[in-house]
Parts: structure tokens; sequence; C-alpha cells
């Protein structure tokens, strides 16, 4: 059975700072479930444990007091709307949520990708090349998969996100140059392990001649027995308006079915 878009466990409210949008309110997200017959929406603005050091500018007003504050999330008939969040893994590799943190929450999504964050995620020298910028891909992706973490209730956001790299052209050399031995063995331990791995909608919104490159990765996973969930990534109305035709192409572009949708 072909894969159903039921779902969206990747959406950013005005409480992150990076919205500050009055129109994106819990309210409005749950609309766009009801508009969009969804069976699960999951809240996840940016987040860094104040217990722990290395917070950054930017997320060291994102603590669990602020994120709370949209609590008790609105609820409908038939859809199950959850309260998680989207945190950060610093240069150190260091995560920004405790143990403690992840148990109150229903879905922790953690990007390794956020390489716009030059001197926070990522030595400057690791950006030198797309080769370079290939192998920093690699290595967030394997520290994340060795930490001892309840990885049924985690997902890895957008593992090919545009903040890769200042342009498009880098994005996809960079894409390009990840050897397939690592991500084959990358995703296999993914699969082990029961990690989610997100369809970003931002990811998914590639052009016809880029297909190739950037679902490869996503092939790869697939073969590799990953399972998948979609993410807007939304951090504005606009971009719940548009992100079902960009899921519908992925499902297609990638065949995917039920049996590869990654539950909570």
């Amino acid at each position: 059975m072909r894969y159903i878009y039921d779902h969206d466990i990747h959406i950013h409210s005005q409480i992150s700072v990076c919205s500050n949008d009055p129109q994106q309110t819990p309210e409005r997200i749950l609309q766009y479930g009801i508009d969009n017959g969804l069976k699960t929406l999951c809240l996840t603005d940016h987040f860094w444990d104040k217990s722990i050091d290395g917070a950054s500018d930017f997320y060291a007003v994102q603590d669990y007091d602020r994120i709370s504050a949209a609590l008790p999330l609105p609820q409908a008939e038939g859809i199950r709307f959850l309260f998680g969040c989207e945190t950060e893994m610093d240069r150190f590799h260091r995560l920004g949520i405790t143990r403690e943190t992840i148990d109150k929450l229903d879905f922790v999504i953690i990007p390794t990708t956020h390489f716009h964050m030059v001197g926070y995620t990522l030595f400057k020298k690791e950006l030198r090349s797309s080769k370079t910028r290939a192998k920093a891909w690699v290595e967030r992706f394997e520290a994340l998969l060795n930490m001892d973490l309840p990885f049924h209730k985690i997902g890895v956001a957008h593992l090919c996100c545009g903040l890769i790299a200042p342009t498009r052209r880098v994005f996809l050399n960079t894409i390009k140059a990840i050897p397939e031995d690592d991500m084959r063995r990358l995703f296999t331990k993914a699969a082990q392990l029961g990690v989610g791995i997100e369809l970003n909608a931002d990811d998914m919104n590639f052009k016809e001649k880029e297909a190739d490159i950037v679902l490869r990765p996503f092939r790869i996973a697939k073969e590799c027995g990953c399972k998948f969930y979609m993410g807007s990534d939304a951090h504005h109305p606009a971009t719940l308006d548009r992100v079902k035709a960009i899921f519908e192409r992925a499902i297609d572009y990638l065949g995917l079915e039920e049996s590869d949708k990654f539950i909570l």
C-alpha cells in the first residue's frame, strides 16, 4: 500500500525565535491538520536545556519554560497533537537535552546539518570544501547514532538541508561527495536503532534535475530498512499551505509504502 501522508511531526510555532510569527499558533497548526486530514501533528520548537552548558545566544532563550508555554495544546477529534522539540548538537557533538527532558516529550528532533552555525555546530576548518563538509555530515550523523537515546522517539532532521552549504552548487557537490559505503553503514545502524528519518518539505522541494542527487541518501536509507516521517519544518502558515504537494511528490519519487513509515 502506498505511503499515506497523514502526519507532520516537525512544526515550529511563534515560540521559536526564528519564527516569531504571531499567526503561527498551535490553533493554526491544528487547523492545518484538520484541513489535510492528518492523524498526527507534533509541535517541535527549538530547545536547549538550561542545565547544559554551551547554548548559543539563539538557543539560550529556548529553554523548557519557553517551549512549554504552548501547553496545553488544542485538540480535535481524530488528531493526536503531540508535544516535542528540536534540539541541537554543537561542534563537540554535545546534545542540548537531558534524558529527563526527553522523557517529558513525545518526540525529539535532532538536526545534524545546521552547518550555517559556523563555530557553534562546526569548526570553521570543516567547511573548507565539499569533501570536508561531506566528512562532517558523516561524523555528525555517526556521533548521534552512537548516543544512548530512546531512538523510538527520536527523529533525524533534514539530512539534505540546504543549510549544509552557502550555495546550491556547493550543497549538491557535498551530497555527491558523501561516500556510499558510509551512508550504507550509517543507515543500516539507524534502521537497527529504530530512529526516524525525516523527509523535510524544504529538502524535498528540489528541481527535477536535482532529484537523483538529493534523493540519493534517502534511497539508500530505504534500501537499508529505515523508516521515514514527514516534517514540514514550518515556521509560518504559508509553508503549511503548500507542503502537501511536496510530500506527495517525494512519496512517489521514493516509491514509499506504508511499511516504510516511522510511527510514534
